[in-house]
């Protein structure tokens, strides 16, 4: 898959390569995975073009705040031949029209306490004060069919509000995977799938081990890569 980015600004990194992969893993019991999909804060697009490249049945929407990014999501999507429609705008502020069968997320997660970049279209798609997670996770919970699922990633740091939330607005959690830079480290990221309407127990996957003792990718990561298999090429937008 051929995506074009921006050379100054936000570009997509292996937070949304494991997300695709978890969304993939969690998706393979259903048989007919068809319906309304959509990617909450699209950026370059590469989330929900993967994931509707994957299960062709479903149809691909994008919400995207920076004109930047509204630009490069229609450009992908046209340049990968996968059919979008693009909402602009706020993803809070937007009044959809429809509702959603599956929803996808790369959210901003840094916490609005840790010192920021300079660069605003950095600022907006990394710092959560631009999409709070309460803000996120209630209007998502509003816009989902009754048995709707809903795929995010975010930094395990803030697992507790993550729990929380998801239970206030009437979610069920279906799976976790932790992910560790090293097998000696902590997590640094968490990667959800939550639904409308199911009483399931909770699947803990294995955890995801990025580096391994000699710094390489481990096997596993060298696998997601391969299978999503993106081809960045950064371009100037004024």
């Amino acid at each position: 898959m051929v995506l074009y980015q921006p050379t100054n600004g936000y570009c997509y990194n292996s937070d949304t390569h494991f997300l695709y992969s978890f969304i993939v893993e969690n998706l393979k019991k259903y048989k007919n995975i068809k319906g309304e999909l959509l990617d909450i804060g699209s950026g370059s697009g590469i989330l929900g073009l993967l994931v509707a490249k994957d299960f062709e049945k479903l149809q691909l929407n994008q919400c995207e705040i920076q004109k930047m990014f509204q630009f490069f999501s229609t450009k992908n999507s046209k340049t990968n031949k996968i059919d979008s429609k693009l909402y602009e705008g706020s993803f809070d502020e937007i009044d959809f029209e429809k509702k959603f069968d599956i929803c996808v997320s790369n959210p901003p997660f840094y916490h609005c306490d840790v010192i920021k970049s300079d660069n605003q279209s950095l600022k907006i798609a990394r710092y959560n004060d631009s999409l709070p997670l309460e803000v996120f996770i209630k209007k998502t919970a509003s816009i989902l069919k009754s048995e709707g699922k809903f795929f995010f990633c975010y930094d395990v740091k803030q697992i507790n509000n993550i729990l929380l939330l998801l239970n206030k607005y009437k979610f069920n959690l279906e799976a976790l995977q932790f992910v560790h830079p090293k097998n000696s480290k902590d997590a640094t990221l968490i990667l959800v799938y939550a639904k409308r309407n199911s009483k399931s127990l909770t699947r803990i996957l294995n955890p995801l081990i990025v580096f391994d003792e000699n710094n390489n990718f481990t096997f596993e990561v060298q696998e997601i890569y391969k299978k999503s298999s993106t081809h960045s090429i950064k371009v100037d937008v004024e």
